[in-house]
């Protein structure tokens, strides 16, 4: 990745993500692709989001490579995880060099052993930090951003828990383990990681 701070263009707004999101052609035709299955509740995830503001943040003229690409939908009538594979083998045929990833919300909480989730939007309210339970959709040729904790932590390269990991849950010690292995700081310099410590 290349840096380059002094021209870099700041994003202040939920306005500026989906601007940034327009403006990439690459994350346009990834949606396009995602969209055509007409998958029921569906947006792509976590850090395909955070990953295009950080890379914005830091001034990056270069992509971060993302080790997936989520797409997340929400479907109770039919939680068979093959028909998620299925799913992706038809993104493969559209896009082969993207490496996605789809995944049933309304089976995922079993997964992680949690509460079942009502819909997608309430399933990436349960990821583990702020920043990262973001999502983006199309909506015909808009697009919507699905940010359940708003977009200040994002935009400030902050992370931080969700309710659900915060600091008095049994899921804490889960957040902990998460950020100390993700390292995003070697990443994006710029990140701020709180509440790192389990005093």
């Amino acid at each position: 990745m290349s840096l380059n701070k002094k021209h870099a263009e700041v994003l202040k707004t939920e306005e500026d993500i989906l601007k940034a999101i327009k403006q990439d052609k690459w994350m346009m035709e990834v949606l396009g692709a995602a969209s055509r299955l007409q998958l029921p509740d569906f947006c792509i995830s976590a850090g395909f989001v955070r990953s295009k503001v950080w890379d914005v943040q830091h001034g990056y003229t270069q992509r971060t490579p993302l080790p997936d690409v989520d797409v997340v939908y929400f479907d109770a009538s039919d939680t068979d995880e093959l028909k998620e594979k299925k799913y992706e083998n038809m993104l493969l045929q559209l896009i082969p060099d993207v490496p996605w990833s789809v995944k049933n919300q309304a089976r995922m909480h079993e997964v992680n052993k949690l509460p079942a989730f009502r819909n997608t939007e309430h399933a990436i309210a349960c990821y583990t930090e702020t920043a990262t339970s973001i999502g983006v959709r199309m909506n015909g040729d808009e697009l919507q951003l699905i940010a359940p904790y708003g977009v200040v932590d994002l935009l400030a390269c902050r992370i931080a828990p969700t309710p659900l990991y915060a600091r008095d849950t049994s899921y804490h010690a889960i957040y902990l383990k998460r950020v100390k292995q993700k390292n995003w700081q070697w990443l994006w310099p710029c990140v701020q990681m709180e509440d790192i410590h389990n005093d």
